[in-house]
């Protein structure tokens, strides 16, 4: 019996030691996406914008190319001014493959999906379908956005 609980006692302090094993990336931006999602039909862009890497680098391109964390976080925000104009977001179809570098570590991702918008704005119902793609990247805070084309 003593065995048993020395041996239940030392897997409970390795486990505490070591910690919950970590997500895997691919799960890690699955929740990304999902909390995006959450925060913009919580009408929330600037907790939406933290999926994107907050670098000069970082890439949208949709009508126009816009290039730094900045002015896209601006653009959002100018053209989704009330909680009508942003209305609900779904994502669907995704599809994440993950690129391993040489050494073998998965430090790049491609997603690739599909968006629906519905909203009412001016007491019209609008539609808007689309599809993604995004370049993200792992890094000290985790996967982040470096490139989003939406079309």
């Amino acid at each position: 019996m003593r065995r048993l609980l020395l041996a239940f006692t030392l897997l409970l302090a390795c486990q505490i030691v070591l910690g919950a094993p970590p997500a895997s990336d691919e799960s890690a931006i699955r929740a990304a996406i999902s909390a995006q999602t959450d925060a913009w039909n919580r009408g929330d862009i600037p907790d939406f914008m933290k999926a994107y890497e907050d670098s000069p680098e970082t890439t949208f391109i949709g009508s126009t190319l816009r290039k730094g964390y900045q002015p896209i976080l601006e653009r959002y925000l100018k053209s989704y001014t009330t909680p009508a104009q942003m209305g609900t977001l779904t994502f669907n179809d995704l599809e994440i493959r993950l690129l391993p570098s040489s050494c073998g570590k998965n430090e790049l991702a491609l997603v690739t999906g599909r968006f629906h918008l519905e909203r009412k704005e001016k007491g019209e119902a609008k539609k808007d379908d689309g599809i993604f793609s995004l370049v993200w990247r792992k890094g000290p805070h985790g996967w982040k956005i470096l490139l989003d084309h939406t079309s």
